[in-house]
């Protein structure tokens, strides 16, 4: 975690509320490619309607759009206490480290943590076999280090994972997980696993519409950032620059890094999908002094309003949480007022909000 650098003085965390009637906090996905799309341009602060289908008709040809190809894996397991059969949900933070003796350790968040000291077992048990958690280590807000091995010999331990998690969805989102989930909450890009959050604006992609952006003379790239529940993580504070950031892995090919040069240097516009790759763009360039270089680190940046942005000249995302970082960082790229505007006719036109909500580009 790193304290928030600063890039002014006295940003004020309610400065970043609205008021968002709980109707609109979308609870199931629209099906893929449907959703809804407000143009913001953020030098007039003027506000288009459209459908994420025609985003083609609001980009230039030249553009090169950049992706997060993240996987989110099935991080939420549901089990019981060995041996009292106490019920138990454990969120891992992490996809389980590869060990050689089969056995792995990882940290997680555990429920109700106040039984589950040092040398507790939990049993996760299903149709695929059944994983078994040993907590080592007893830490703070909940999390536990746990060592997750295989109850039968043989047995992968992240197979057993993917078979007997549950799609660890957004606590906005008020239902159980289901079959559904596995595949709509994964954008088309997904490629590398280990996320616990959905990179979100890259929900509302299909092969076709990338087809179509192609055909249009739309380049395309991806970065690889892991999402980790500090993306849900509240501003506790009263000041903006006293939030801490809690760092994210993220990797950046020699061929991102090659087209994002590129189109740069010819000065066509980069386009970021979702504040996670905006992330890993800015935090690349911060650390390159301009340029984004390949390699693989951790993102560190805050961004909110303040912000010198290096890289991106457009933001597909979502609608986000009041007084969240996401916010921040999007108000930071298109101008709090202008954003809070926007958002306000969203509300107004019933757009529906949050990580299976609607979508909204700022150009």
């Amino acid at each position: 975690m790193r304290r928030a650098p600063c890039y002014g003085q006295g940003v004020r965390v309610d400065a970043f509320d609205f008021d968002l009637p709980e109707e609109l906090i979308a609870q199931q996905a629209a099906p893929r490619g449907t959703s809804r799309l407000l143009v913001l341009d953020r030098s007039s602060g003027t506000v288009a309607h459209a459908s994420i289908a025609d985003i083609g008709g609001f980009l230039r040809a030249g553009d090169l759009l950049v992706v997060n190809d993240t996987r989110v894996f099935a991080a939420r397991l549901l089990g019981n206490r060995v041996p009292s059969g106490g019920a138990v949900e454990c969120l891992l933070l992490a996809p389980p480290a590869a060990a050689e003796s089969g056995a792995t350790e990882c940290d997680a968040l555990v429920h109700p943590g106040q039984k589950l000291k040092p040398g507790a077992l939990i049993r996760f048990a299903g149709a695929a076999g059944v994983l078994m958690a040993e907590v080592l280590e007893q830490r703070f807000f909940g999390r536990r280090r746990l060592r997750l091995f295989a109850e039968t010999g043989g047995q992968s331990v992240d197979a057993l994972v993917d078979a007997l998690g549950h799609m660890p969805l957004p606590p906005y989102i008020r239902r159980e997980d289901d079959l559904s989930d596995r595949e709509r909450y994964q954008t088309i890009f997904a490629a590398h696993r280990g996320s616990v959050a959905a990179p979100t604006a890259g929900l509302h992609f299909t092969p076709s519409i990338i087809a179509a952006l192609a055909a249009r003379g739309i380049a395309q790239t991806a970065v690889t950032l892991h999402v980790g529940y500090g993306t849900f993580k509240p501003v506790r504070v009263d000041r903006v620059e006293d939030h801490t950031v809690d760092a994210e892995a993220y990797e950046i090919s020699e061929a991102a890094a090659a087209a994002i040069a590129a189109a740069r240097a010819e000065r066509r516009r980069v386009v970021a999908v979702g504040t996670t790759t905006t992330r890993a763009l800015e935090d690349a360039a911060r650390r390159g002094a301009g340029v984004v270089r390949p390699g693989a680190t951790w993102a560190e940046t805050f961004i909110y309003p303040g912000f010198e942005f290096r890289v991106i000249d457009g933001l597909v995302t979502n609608f986000h949480v009041p007084r969240s970082s996401l916010l921040m960082l999007t108000a930071a790229f298109a101008g709090r007022e202008r954003l809070l505007e926007a958002y306000a006719v969203a509300v107004r036109e019933r757009y529906r909000f949050y990580s299976y909500g609607d979508a909204m580009l700022i150009a």
